[in-house]
């Protein structure tokens, strides 16, 4: 685990709004809280030191940051419009889908080319997850990256079939 005062030593979803994930969703969920609470930088502004614990939802369009000491009450709730983030997520979901299936049929050529399409998406949500939260958190850009991985999961959408 990532050591020092300005990391995250846990983090949970909210589970209410969250459907039915597909395993390759759980498993980036899993591996990005995993690699999330091995090494992490996260310094909110105007407070000593953790370590955190923090608790991601979704509530009327806005990303929801819970920020606790760990074992502590709640020490600052962030509020963050999804809106600016609705067409990366969007993109983001449409090439991790390209990619699943072209892992599935197509070869190494493909797979290369769409899956440096979706690290460039990913880039982008995580560089702008940084910049919306600078003033209030300071994150390093690996935390950046798997925190946006989290805020995609909380934003998905039902597909057809898919239940609660």
């Amino acid at each position: 685990m990532a050591d020092g005062p300005h990391r995250i030593a846990r983090i949970d979803l909210d589970e209410r709004t969250v459907l039915r994930r597909s395993p390759e969703v759980e498993h980036e969920r899993v591996v990005a809280i995993a690699d999330l609470l091995d090494e992490n930088s996260f310094a909110p502004v105007g407070h000593p030191g953790g370590p955190y614990a923090l608790i991601l939802s979704v509530e009327d369009n806005r990303l929801a940051i819970e920020i606790r000491p760990e074992g502590g009450d709640a020490l600052e709730r962030l509020l963050l419009p999804l809106l600016p983030f609705r067409r990366i997520v969007r993109d983001y979901y449409t090439v991790c889908e390209s990619y699943y299936d072209a892992i599935k049929h197509a070869g190494p050529s493909r797979i290369e080319a769409i899956d440096m399409g979706r690290r460039a998406l990913h880039d982008e949500g995580a560089a702008m997850l940084r910049t919306r939260l600078a003033e209030r958190v300071a994150v390093d850009t690996g935390t950046a990256r798997r925190l946006f991985t989290l805020v995609c999961v909380l934003q998905m959408r039902p597909t057809r079939g898919q239940e609660r």
